[in-house]
């Protein structure tokens, strides 16, 4: 077997959350349906840590759709956001200490026709899936996935290979932050307009 087909174990993310976000790029995030893989290959992606963190859910409502932040790791954390998208999250670190990694935007790999449907007839294919509400609306990853198992669910992170070239920058649009530079991004034209 290819290990890169491997689904990345639990220990992975037991992890601190800037190691994991910045680990899961050049992986491959999938969701299996009617035995059909749609994903791709990880190419953006944000980390989140716990109170204290004032660009994180688990710092505003620790108790309210964020407490799985405070969960097992691997686990993912899916949220609907400004009333017309949802999110991707991978939870982090030890049980009891908020942190996930936000997947921003992937290189489009396996099924791109199925991710196509609902998207502009314009959109270029390696715009399919940057950006966090792309990518969730490509491959319909939506709050019935809040709580999935990564290592054992529908939805899943492949081992890949690990980027080679890793750039790091401040999240992107937060009302709430102060300067943490722990958005990281590899070299694709499927990375989010923002490089900075």
């Amino acid at each position: 077997m290819d290990v890169r087909n491997e689904v990345l174990p639990r220990a992975f993310y037991e992890r601190p959350v800037t190691d994991v976000a910045r680990d899961l790029l050049g992986r491959h995030l999938v969701v299996v349906r009617d035995r059909r893989r749609v994903g791709g290959r990880i190419v953006e992606t944000e980390a989140y840590g716990g109170p204290g963190d004032p660009g994180s859910h688990a710092d505003r409502a620790p108790g309210g759709r964020a407490r799985i932040m405070f969960g097992r790791p691997g686990i993912a954390y899916v949220y609907f956001t400004y009333g017309m998208h949802h999110c991707v999250n991978a939870v982090t670190g030890p049980a009891g200490e908020a942190s996930a990694v936000l997947i921003r935007a992937l290189e489009p790999r396996w099924g791109t026709d199925a991710m196509r449907a609902g998207a502009p007839d314009t959109l270029r294919e390696h715009h399919l899936t940057s950006g966090p509400g792309r990518l969730c609306r490509a491959l319909r990853i939506d709050r019935e996935l809040y709580g999935a198992d990564l290592v054992r669910g529908p939805l899943r992170i492949l081992a890949g290979e690990p980027a080679s070239e890793v750039c790091r920058g401040l999240r992107v649009g937060l009302s709430r932050d102060d300067g943490r530079a722990w958005r990281f991004w590899t070299p694709s034209p499927s990375v989010s307009a923002r490089r900075n």
